[in-house]
């Protein structure tokens, strides 16, 4: 499911020193915010934007409007830090904190086109691994790996899923959060993600088998 996404930091010329490219993201964000470090800057945006991008062309399916939330993410990630640290609190989970950022982004454009609904729920199920429970009589997740007609078919069926559970999807495997991790960024309790990514698997065999399926009503909605 991976994107050249390159395009959508612009190039300044840096040059990236051995100790920049493996310093944490904090020893990072304490660079820039204490000397205006624009290369740890940027090595932090570079680590980290196929994950954020992933995440925000799942939520709009649109490339274009994707491009401009990624620009909003980032410059409002830069607002923040510049703000005396007032707007970054989450010592050592740098990319949650973005990623909430993004997820906010995100959000507020797909309410302005009244395309989001979230509703509460609860589900007791855990859930394994993304690529072994789309397997069953789905095409296996190696040969979807492979091969990029599969590929591209597992992507249109993650966009057709209901919104919550397509983000759950997103965030386990664009973003590469944990489930608590998940939780917490959307407000809800683990076992409402869990049930989530549930029933998204679910729906993604459904989907693969029977391309033409409504998966708009089906399962957990929570």
């Amino acid at each position: 499911m991976g994107e050249d996404r390159s395009h959508t930091i612009p190039e300044h010329g840096f040059l990236q020193s051995a100790g920049t490219i493996q310093a944490t993201d904090e020893a990072l964000v304490a660079a820039y915010v204490e000397r205006s470090d624009e290369l740890a800057l940027r090595t932090l945006v570079e680590r980290h934007q196929d994950r954020v991008y992933g995440y925000l062309l799942g939520m709009v399916r649109d490339r274009t409007v994707a491009d401009d939330l990624f620009q909003e993410t980032f410059l409002r990630v830069l607002s923040a830090l510049r703000s005396e640290r007032a707007g970054y609190n989450d010592q050592g989970k740098f990319l949650g904190w973005a990623l909430r950022i993004a997820r906010n982004a995100a959000l507020d454009h797909l309410r302005l086109r009244k395309r989001w609904q979230d509703v509460e729920g609860t589900a007791d199920e855990d859930t394994a691994s993304f690529w072994e429970q789309i397997t069953d009589d789905a095409p296996s997740a190696d040969v979807a790996m492979q091969d990029t007609d599969l590929r591209e078919t597992l992507r249109a069926c993650i966009d057709r899923l209901p919104p919550e559970q397509r983000e759950v999807v997103l965030l386990r495997h664009e973003a590469e959060m944990t489930f608590r991790e998940i939780a917490d960024l959307t407000g809800v309790s683990i076992n409402t993600a869990l049930g989530r990514m549930r029933y998204a698997l679910i729906n993604l065999r459904k989907a693969m088998q029977t391309p033409q399926a409504d998966l708009t009503g089906s399962g957990f909605h929570g």
